[in-house]
């Protein structure tokens, strides 16, 4: 590669760094969020009462004039505690509903040190910052269901009641179950002596929020499913950033479903609130709110992005309640981890679709029985989580071995073959059609297949896309240690090397952290690319661009998780191996490679043009 290539490269990879972090933040400035006035609307879809409800439907309501219940911060309001064996639920008089869910098992923070971390007192947490509690109703001008309810405690249920001044109690009940659950229902009751008329309703499913105090939110957002799919909205839907990096005007409302929402599930990377109704809600609405800075951690700092939380409801229409009836709604409610085995159990038991909350993507059985598969070597056999994913690496290196043993051999057939196919390109380079035809001629004869290179990887391609999905979202990593990696969920960050903090997409306000796996995986992926037999017909400058090219993607995986970089690089080490011995093997097996005397490439020898 000549010096003007290395500086046009260079050139570009500066741009690259700056244009993120420097240029498009002054080019660019961002949009502040439009908030529409009170009388805007967007029209709300006006569906009738569902088949089950006994009562009269009126027309839903537009959704712009529902009135959200200002509560007051100052209000001394009652709360209730119910605790079992896995959370820590609080509910609130002021809305009647959950405040928030901790869950006891998981702590909120996972130390980066690998030793000497001091035990945390504060667990993950659902809800945290919420403005509303869960099954807080909200519903059109003239009608709110706010205030202060009164709680009663039974044992493990809890009961929120109220009474409104034309007569209409509201009910709500909560009863805690078993693998994370919550039965709650409310009723409707109509105690005057004539027909009520219950506008349209949001029912408050709960608000996602990042977890921990340094989630960048990335993974956070809300999900849905219409029995068949599930759509899955995330942070950057509301950042609507143009072109993936440059700002826009954020978003600051989400809606989905047309009488379909089975159930919906306000989410971050490993913890999920889903609301499970027993009829299905006519919209899911998810609003971007404003959370409190953090008072440690990399968004503590004033120049750090916001974080954002999706406060998220389900859409039911309005109803008319004769007097002495009862209008009533179930749900199930799950407020706990992203756990396939877990949520399965609840799927299979509930006769839904709730596992679908892994959200592993279109290759999700491969990702399941990878998951089932590392789990069973964890808790069967008592390897470290680390190790399993090193155990799972060799398994598939080992069941993919025949195909890319075949490619390697292909690719240095095709690399000793080099020198005679250049010079049937150089033949037939002033007949352009008749020289694919002669090319194949010459694969044919030496028996070189120029597409066996793909098929390995073709083929490969599923188990790794369903290996990156699984272990992306495998909870069971998140806390466990692997050498000097504290959480496998997380990146292996070492230390902080201060200073640095203006360099684009690795860096913090801290710093810039120093993850080791990364690097490994980045040194391996070159020294895999130098091994690796280049295509023949390649110009130099080219292959040795490709020989580099795995630096350029440095940016791109400095931040992954520790147990996505571990697999990465092991499986390159593996494969570096097999390369060699496949070189070995076949070195040995045919000695010096050798041409047919008939073969096409024999006819272009100096000798047989001398003789022509």
């Amino acid at each position: 590669m000549d010096r003007k290539s290395i500086i046009v490269i260079v050139a570009c990879m500066g741009l690259m760094f700056l244009w993120s972090g420097v240029l498009v933040p002054k080019l660019y400035p961002p949009v502040p969020a439009k908030t529409p006035p009170p009388d805007a609307t967007n029209a709300g879809t006006t569906a009738q009462s569902p088949t089950s409800s006994p009562s009269t439907a009126t027309p839903v309501t537009s959704p712009s004039a529902f009135i959200r219940p200002a509560f007051a911060t100052n209000l001394e309001a009652p709360s209730v505690v119910l605790t079992n064996e896995n959370a820590r639920y609080t509910f609130t008089a002021l809305g009647g509903g959950l405040s928030e869910i901790a869950l006891v098992k998981y702590p909120e923070v996972v130390s980066h040190h690998r030793k000497g971390a001091p035990p945390t007192s504060s667990f993950a947490a659902l809800n945290v910052n919420a403005q509303m509690p869960v099954l807080a109703l909200v519903g059109s001008e003239g009608w709110q269901e706010d205030g202060v309810f009164d709680l009663t405690r039974t044992g493990n249920t809890l009961r929120a009641e109220k009474t409104l001044a034309d007569g209409l109690r509201i009910v709500k009940e909560f009863q805690l179950g078993t693998n994370y659950l919550v039965h709650a229902s409310v009723r409707f009751e109509n105690t005057a002596n004539h027909p009520l008329t219950v506008p349209a309703q949001e029912w408050v499913i709960g608000t996602a929020t990042p977890m921990g105090t340094d989630d960048d939110g990335a993974a956070t957002g809300i999900m849905w499913n219409d029995g068949a799919k599930q759509q899955d909205t995330l942070t950057a839907y509301f950042e609507n950033k143009r072109f993936g990096c440059m700002p826009g005007t954020p978003r600051t409302e989400y809606r989905g479903g047309a009488s379909n929402v089975v159930w919906a599930a306000p989410h971050n990377q490993f913890f999920a609130f889903v609301a499970m109704p027993d009829t299905p809600a006519l919209e899911i609405v998810a609003r971007a709110i404003d959370l409190p800075r953090p008072l440690t951690g990399r968004f503590s700092f004033t120049n750090s992005p916001a974080r954002k939380g999706f406060e998220t409801t389900l859409v039911y229409p309005g109803l008319t309640i004769e007097p002495g009836k009862t209008v009533e709604r179930k749900f199930n409610l799950y407020a706990g981890p992203k756990e396939y085995s877990t949520l399965a159990s609840i799927a299979g038991r509930l006769a839904n679709t709730v596992d679908l909350v892994m959200d592993f993507g279109f290759f999700g059985f491969i990702s399941k029985a990878l998951l089932l598969g590392m789990n069973w070597l964890h808790s069967a056999l008592s390897i470290p989580y680390g190790w399993a994913i090193i155990v799972i690496t060799i398994l598939l290196k080992i069941i993919f071995w025949p195909l890319t043993a075949i490619s390697t051999r292909s690719a240095k057939r095709m690399a000793d073959m080099a020198p005679q196919l250049k010079a049937l390109q150089e033949k037939y380079k002033d007949d352009p059609q008749k020289l694919p035809a002669k090319q194949w001629e010459f694969y044919r004869e030496n028996k070189i297949n120029p597409m066996s290179g793909c098929l390995p990887m073709l083929v490969q391609l599923p188990v790794f896309f369903g290996l990156f999905s699984m272990l992306r979202t495998a909870i069971e990593l998140r806390g466990a240690h692997f050498l000097w990696t504290a959480d496998l969920s997380k990146a292996d960050t070492l230390f902080m090397i201060p200073g640095l903090s203006f360099i684009p997409f690795i860096s913090t306000p801290e710093g810039l952290p120093f993850n080791l796996l990364p690097i490994l995986y980045i040194a391996s992926a070159i020294w895999q690319t130098h091994i690796t037999p280049m295509s023949p017909g390649m110009d130099p400058a080219q292959q040795k661009m490709m020989r580099w090219m795995p630096l350029m993607f440095l940016v791109i995986l400095y931040n992954f998780s520790g147990g996505l970089a571990l697999y990465m690089t092991v499986n390159n080490l593996l494969t570096i191996l097999q390369t060699k011995i496949t070189k070995t093997t076949a070195a040995r097996a045919s000695g010096s490679p050798t041409l047919p005397p008939t073969s096409t490439a024999s006819v272009l020898t100096p000798a047989n043009k001398k003789k022509k």
